[in-house]
């Protein structure tokens, strides 16, 4: 790499005003708008670099120190007492994983019970297309810093009650990489990712239910300079439905039977999350009986099978009769002689239990 100071054309005693004086004088000359040509541009470039360096008198302190500094300091004491512990790391990798993220995904009662297949567009860090990751612009790769000459760090001498001691610092040229990108990717500004929309298909499986995180590996954010990209976590959240509830596996549902049907019996049809189901209400049936429709219930997320429907039966008393109705209601309240209303053992259906104890919680 070529000395800053011969790059400047000024001697390495030259002072800030030298410096500057020789960078404006270079700078008017090889400037695009002045210069248009390939040779002068990296020109221009390779003499705004050693101005950057030279300019700053603590920048240029280090590069003219190198990256190595004589003298006892921490680094040797921790050495001797402990084996090498207090060693100057290398450089800081350019290469780090993305960041998991995480995505809401709303889904209905029908989603649940079967599974569905999505295709999620998501807005995300992806991998730069131009320069594949590698941060620098076509043709072009990173160079060993001046500054540290590749270390990632520079040592500094620093007055204490000790004495004289020597501390080490990533290096701010380089920000402790070790290389510098003098020519950055223009589309992704040297940082080998971009932001972009993508489409993420998905394969939600049958039993999954709200609060549930769906992990996706590899679908997360691309990392910098084209790391690993992190994890993709869907989160579910499972809407409300008007006629069906959920316990576990199986589907609860209302079943309104009229006085009649309960009392001789009936086959009603009704409409299931698969479609048309028949139950038959046996003869004499109550309030708070349970129908059970085996196998028609939610897909089990371990395990194969579904679940079951069941119907908590509602028996409907008419409350608006003609003068023919109540007098065939009179003739078969004479004829079964019923008992008076009066009280028994309290009993608790299965859809009480089951609100009971959501009201616990």
């Amino acid at each position: 790499m070529s000395d800053h100071y011969e790059v400047l054309g000024v001697p390495r005693e030259a002072s800030q005003d030298d410096i500057k004086r020789a960078y404006r004088k270079l700078a008017r000359q090889l400037h695009p708008d002045v210069n248009p040509s390939a040779e002068a541009s990296d020109r221009f470039k390779e003499v705004t670099h050693a101005y950057d360096v030279l300019s700053d008198p603590q920048s240029r302190a280090d590069y003219d120190r190198g990256p190595q500094q004589a003298g006892f300091g921490l680094g040797d004491i921790f050495e001797q007492f402990f084996g090498g512990a207090g060693r100057q790391q290398g450089p800081r990798p350019r290469r780090r994983p993305g960041q998991d993220s995480l995505l809401r995904i709303d889904l209905d009662l029908h989603d649940v019970v079967f599974g569905v297949h999505r295709d999620l567009r998501v807005q995300t860090a992806v991998l730069c297309e131009t320069c594949d990751g590698r941060c620098t612009a076509p043709g072009t790769r990173e160079e060993t810093c001046d500054i540290c000459q590749g270390s990632g760090h520079v040592q500094r001498q620093v007055r204490s009650l000790l004495g004289n001691m020597v501390t080490s610092q990533p290096c701010g040229s380089c920000q402790g990489h070790g290389t510098v990108i003098p020519f950055p990717c223009p589309t992704c500004a040297g940082h080998g990712r971009v932001r972009a929309e993508r489409t993420i298909p998905v394969d939600v499986p049958a039993g999954v239910d709200t609060g549930l995180r769906i992990q996706l590996p590899g679908q997360g954010e691309v990392g910098e300079a084209g790391g690993e990209p992190g994890t993709l976590f869907l989160e579910v959240h499972v809407t409300h439905h008007d006629v069906f509830s959920r316990d576990g596996d199986d589907l609860l549902g209302t079943l309104e039977v009229s006085m009649i049907d309960a009392a001789l019996g009936a086959e009603a049809t009704i409409e299931s999350i698969d479609g048309p189901v028949t139950v038959t209400i046996e003869p004499g049936a109550q309030s708070a009986d349970v129908l059970t429709v085996v196998g028609r219930g939610v897909g089990r997320l371990r395990g194969s099978g579904r679940g079951d429907l069941k119907l908590g039966v509602q028996v409907a008393t008419p409350t608006r009769l003609d003068r023919k109705a109540q007098d065939l209601l009179e003739q078969l309240r004479a004829r079964t002689k019923p008992p008076a209303p009066r009280m028994t053992q309290f009993q608790q259906g299965l859809f009480s239990k089951l609100r009971d104890r959501f009201l616990r919680f």
